[in-house]
């Protein structure tokens, strides 16, 4: 496939890129600086990637990025940037509609805070103490929700370069909501226990980049079960409990 990756510098975009390479995919990095680009991939991957230098703020620029593209990973840009953010990601959105050509295969990078907590009807972001930065990524999920783009929004913890498991695992990949087992008694405590809940068992969403990278690119094709979904990942031990 033909795959272009907004923000393909950040730690997440240069992981979807090096790894789209070896999986056999046609790589378009959309970056500022391509020296970083240079830097940090190796001398084959660089060889391998197609590389459009330009503002990713311009409409212009991003359209024709997109042209004779399958899928567009969004790994561009953080909650803390604000509207900058929220603007970077309508521009992306709104080119993906209105281009002639592309298909309509996006995925966006959220956090997991927008996963819903099972047993209430509430998200982690509109919890008090979660910071509120974080709401920049319910505001680019509203976006996607109104838009008919095949598009997914991908939901981790903490992202780490790397994760040493005491005993074997897999990836436990949920839509919509938390992937960690929470209990049924939560919906009896209030909004600030359900936060200090939550708070106290972060670590159990760390998960690593690559990981992350893995799981969009494994799902990019049309049509997928991730269509339209919010996507948690964890790990979980393959060993059964006695």
């Amino acid at each position: 496939m033909n795959i272009i990756v907004f923000g393909a510098t950040g730690n997440t975009g240069k992981r979807v890129l090096a790894q789209g390479v070896k999986m056999g995919h046609q790589m378009t990095a959309f970056v500022r600086n391509p020296e970083k680009l240079y830097e940090q991939q190796d001398e084959h991957t660089a060889q391998q990637v197609n590389v459009i230098v330009s503002d990713i703020l311009d409409p212009v620029s991003v359209s024709e990025a997109l042209s004779h593209q399958d899928a567009a990973i969004v790994a561009a840009g953080h909650a803390g940037q604000g509207e900058e953010f929220v603007r970077i990601v309508d521009n992306i959105v709104s080119q993906c509609e209105n281009h002639p050509s592309f298909s309509g295969r996006v995925w966006l990078m959220g956090g997991a805070g927008l996963l819903d907590i099972p047993y209430t009807d509430l998200i982690g972001n509109n919890l008090p103490g979660f910071p509120p930065m974080y709401k920049n990524h319910n505001r680019n999920l509203e976006r996607l929700q109104q838009t008919q783009l095949d598009w997914s929004i991908m939901c981790p913890g903490t992202m780490i370069d790397s994760i040493e498991h005491p005993a074997p695992v897999r990836l436990h990949v949920t839509t919509e909501t938390l992937p960690v087992p929470i209990p049924e008694t939560i919906k009896e405590l209030s909004e600030a226990e359900i936060a200090g809940h939550l708070f106290s068992r972060l670590q159990e969403l760390d998960v690593a980049y690559e990981d992350v990278a893995s799981c969009m690119l494994n799902h990019i094709e049309l049509s997928g079960p991730f269509k339209w979904k919010r996507v948690g990942l964890a790990y979980r031990s393959n060993i059964p409990v006695s």
